[in-house]
């Protein structure tokens, strides 16, 4: 993993901007009227990130970025479904992104209710379903469960992306598309690499 940050441009900023964060030496770029009119004419991110839709990870502030430089994609838990694919694709195939982040926090809900089993209401199963095969994956290791089984969940969902993309599983053994597992600690504000 530490050469893929090395090589890669993109990857090198998100993580130069989760420094700036941890320190609270912000630069708030791409944050004035002037970028505002820029973006009328079109949006050219750098990175696509998939994350939790909880309040308090969003990746712009996470990554001290502004606008137009994110593709930002969340959903509790950062699990994936068909329209969830379909606007990652959308970024790749039609804004030429090369660099998707699958990106799971500490203390996430919807892994805490996947953990404890917990009866929900209306839609709100699904996200259970979707974080099962991480919890199956994770309920035997040791430490803490919900850790471990957001952990598991962003591997499968890397995993899983790669092949589920339209063109992504040649484009990624062609180096043409980067998709990098990372974890978000509320405690620390760091975001780590798995696999680093």
């Amino acid at each position: 993993m530490k050469d893929i940050v090395a090589n890669n441009v993109d990857l090198r900023k998100l993580m130069e901007g989760n420094k700036r964060y941890v320190a609270s030496h912000l630069i708030h770029p791409d944050q004035s009227s002037e970028r505002r009119f820029e973006l009328k004419h079109g949006q050219h991110p750098f990175a696509i990130i998939l994350g939790c839709s909880d309040s308090r990870v969003p990746p712009e502030v996470l990554f001290d970025q502004g606008l137009g430089d994110l593709y930002v994609v969340r959903v509790a838990g950062n699990v994936l479904d068909q329209m969830i694919v379909a606007s990652i694709e959308f970024a790749v195939l039609h804004l030429d992104v090369s660099l998707v982040m699958v990106m799971g926090h500490s203390q996430c809900g919807a892994v805490q209710a996947t953990c404890n089993h917990d009866q929900l209401e209306g839609h709100l199963p699904n996200l259970t379903f979707a974080l099962n095969p991480a919890f199956n994956q994770a309920k035997d290791l040791p430490g803490d469960l919900a850790e471990n089984v957001a952990l598991a969940n962003v591997g499968l969902v890397v995993e899983e992306l790669k092949q589920t993309g339209a063109h992504f599983p040649e484009m990624v053994k062609e180096g043409k598309l980067t998709i990098v597992p990372a974890y978000y600690d509320m405690d620390t504000g760091k975001v780590d690499l798995l696999g680093t």
